[in-house]
């Protein structure tokens, strides 16, 4: 069993912590993982892609190639199109419906909409305005990973939900709560 995953969105918006709850959760479920970060890394507000590779199997490459990928996880509309190319026929598209107009000539919030929509399999939501309504504005990346849970399918949202726990346990009780909660917000919208 596998499952490739690209993870997109801009600087700062915590697609890199995504990568490190899904990998923390692989390491613990004893799958073989390779994660190539590919743009963007260290600068704030440019664009951010990751490939994520899990597999019960020896993994070879950490890159996907194009038209292998099973899941786009993106905290940007416009990103999440960037990486169509990369997705299976059958592959299923999880982002944030709130633009990140960090380019003078972003497209029309309208245009992304329908793109996406036009999609055989996606999900979409304003993750960033769900997070300042239940008051985690910092969390909206999680609600994005609750979202995704059950499309990574080589992974229960139970053992992810458990890395959550873990990745945040640093930083105290209050934050694993704050991101437990907001996993489990994105997990029942998807599950609606």
């Amino acid at each position: 069993m596998k499952k490739d995953i690209i993870l997109a969105g801009v600087g700062g918006q915590g697609i890199l912590t995504i990568a490190t709850i899904i990998g923390d959760a692989a390491t613990t479920a004893g799958l073989n993982l390779k994660q190539a970060e590919v743009h963007g890394m260290s600068q704030r507000g440019g664009d951010v892609q990751s490939n994520l590779r899990l597999s019960s199997e020896t993994i070879y490459s950490d890159l996907i190639k194009q038209g292998e990928a099973d899941l786009i996880i993106s905290m940007e509309p416009m990103e999440a199109l960037r990486y169509l190319s990369f997705l299976n026929k059958d592959g299923w598209v999880v982002t944030s419906s709130n633009p990140f107009k960090n380019i003078p000539n972003y497209p029309e919030e309208q245009q992304l909409n329908a793109e996406l929509a036009s999609l055989p399999h996606v999900m979409s939501l304003p993750i960033e305005d769900v997070a300042k309504e239940n008051t985690m504005p910092k969390s909206a990346n999680v609600i994005l990973l609750g979202m995704a849970a059950k499309h990574i399918g080589i992974l229960t949202p139970e053992q992810l939900r458990e890395s959550v726990a873990r990745v945040f346990a640093a930083k105290g009780e209050a934050i694993v709560e704050t991101n437990l909660r907001a996993f489990d917000i994105g997990l029942n919208t998807a599950n609606k």
